[in-house]
């Protein structure tokens, strides 16, 4: 007979169900592992026959195979070290009770049958809830929070002898304590940085808000010290609070990285160097691992220095900028990660800065310039949704007219609101399928024609037009409109339009 227990593996952020089968005969002592298993999934027969040594459980002179299904994916991490233990113990007659299919196992085991924590263990639960189980045993793990899994029995174990106890029919007692817990719910966050205390800058602050409204990509170009880093530092206070359900997608990412989140309910915000390799910006290694895209998931991504970056690893954004997934191949395995983020980007016009400056004069030559400009390709430019260009202001302005932070927020959570019922999901303008945007949100014929008039003349991409009708949109949900105005479209078009290009043409005829 074979018996047959649920656990859960995984690829990448998405968890499948492993059947892990057990089969008990007489022949020379020894424990087999089929399904493609990894060193890890191998190693496990040490720890899982020394665990069931504790119990008393004697497997001498007898054959032990368990084979992990479906066969031809490949299985790595000890997930199912307790889910093999359980099904020896059931099929040596250890076990009397019964084990419901509804059930799963999750975590790894010590020598000892101390059953402990493996890396994943969040996006498994997800996993096991999405797939319809009613149970899950697992070890303690203060990171997770069980109480947001409605409807999923969450069994906290710590020892093998405990699992057995719990299928026998005997009651746990609880070993985790609430208040231990990461808490999601009332977890607060004062963010260092406030719009408030940024000094001129107001048509930046406009567009910033748009940004974070509707999920736009940002391009700022100015000279050194003109306050562009100062603005994208602070955008992430002005984004809305992340909903459970973002907030699991988050802190799941999060943990497969082993990285340490400042709180799971706001907006993660990613600063990588240039230096940074492709590796650490898309994701992958030999074992891939989420990048930076991916840690700025639901969140912001600011590259600093742009044109800096290598052009080949701000090309390897293209994909993800408009499918909001990264997927990595490696000869050990595919995964792919989420990496929906909105991009914040800052360069200087030209090599020593001052192009366009109203303070100090360019030293650059055209060849100079044009080639700097050129670090940054066409199809990069044409997934910015805004460029700004811009100027150093002066310090002594005054504080009167300057608006929040918080007051910002509320005005760009209200128009989410008008998005989330407009598409009926938790999508945004800037993500929203263009056929599902185009049907709720129909343009004039004045308006489209308006924005080919001035595409014609500008040398705009399909995309870019698109884009233009996206921030149209995100701009009248601003302003309480249902439909897209005129002014919003003019708006939008003046938003994309690269405001240092009259610049650049002086500097071509000096």
């Amino acid at each position: 007979m074979t018996v047959k227990i649920s656990s859960i593996g995984l690829k990448g952020l998405e968890g499948y169900r492993v059947q892990v089968q057990v089969h008990v005969s007489e022949g020379k002592e020894s424990m087999v592992i089929v399904g493609l298993p990894d060193t890890s999934v191998k190693e496990s027969k040490e720890r899982v026959l020394s665990a069931i040594h504790t119990l008393g459980c004697n497997v001498s002179e007898q054959k032990i195979v368990v084979n992990l299904s479906p066969s031809e994916q490949k299985k790595n991490g000890p997930f199912f070290d307790v889910a093999m233990a359980i099904g020896i113990l059931k099929e040596r007659g250890e076990l009397k009770g019964s084990i419901s299919e509804d059930s799963v196992f999750i975590g790894a085991l010590a020598l000892d049958g101390t059953i402990e924590k493996v890396e994943g263990m969040l996006p498994a639960l997800i996993a096991a809830k999405s797939l319809g189980f009613k149970r899950v045993y697992l070890p303690y793990d203060p990171f997770i929070p069980l109480e947001m899994f409605g409807g999923l029995e969450c069994v906290v174990v710590q020892h093998i002898h405990e699992v057995v106890q719990h299928l026998s029919g005997q009651t746990l007692l609880p070993l985790h304590n609430h208040k231990e817990s990461i808490d999601l719910v009332s977890e607060t966050f004062e963010h260092p940085k406030d719009f408030l205390d940024i000094i001129g800058h107001e048509q930046a602050k406009q567009a910033f808000e748009i940004a974070a409204a509707g999920d736009h990509n940002v391009l700022m170009s100015g000279p050194p010290g003109c306050g562009k880093s100062l603005l994208a530092e602070t955008f992430p206070s002005i984004l809305p609070t992340l909903t459970q359900e973002a907030q699991l997608e988050v802190l799941s990412l999060y943990q497969l990285a082993k990285e340490k989140l400042i709180s799971p309910r706001i907006a993660p915000y990613r600063n990588p160097h240039h230096s940074s390799s492709a590796i650490s910006i898309i994701g992958g290694g030999t074992f891939p691992k989420p990048g930076e895209i991916s840690l700025a998931h639901r969140g912001v991504l600011f590259l600093d220095e742009m044109a800096e970056f290598p052009k080949k690893t701000l090309d390897m954004l293209r994909q993800p900028l408009e499918a909001g997934k990264v997927t990595i191949s490696r000869a050990q395995s595919t995964v792919t990660y989420p990496s929906s983020f909105i991009l914040i980007a800052a360069m200087n016009p030209c090599p020593c800065g001052f192009l366009g400056s109203n303070t100090r004069y360019c030293t650059c030559t055209n060849k100079q310039i044009q080639s700097y400009q050129n670090r940054i390709s066409g199809p990069i430019l044409d997934r910015m949704d805004i460029l700004l260009f811009l100027q150093p202001v002066n310090l002594d302005q005054p504080s009167e007219g300057r608006v929040s932070s918080a007051a910002i927020r509320m005005r760009v959570e209200e128009a989410r609101k008008r998005q989330y019922e407009r598409y009926q999901s938790q999508v945004t303008n800037a993500k929203v399928p263009f056929e599902k945007l185009s049907s709720t949100s129909r343009l004039k014929e004045s308006q489209l024609k308006m924005i080919r008039h001035v595409s014609s003349k500008q040398q705009w991409s399909n995309r870019v037009q698109i884009k233009i009708i996206r921030l149209a949109r995100t701009i009248s949900d601003l302003e309480g409109s249902r439909e897209i105005t005129d002014e919003s479209v003019w708006k939008a078009i003046t938003l994309r339009r690269e405001n240092h290009h009259k610049e650049q043409v002086k500097v071509g005829k000096r």
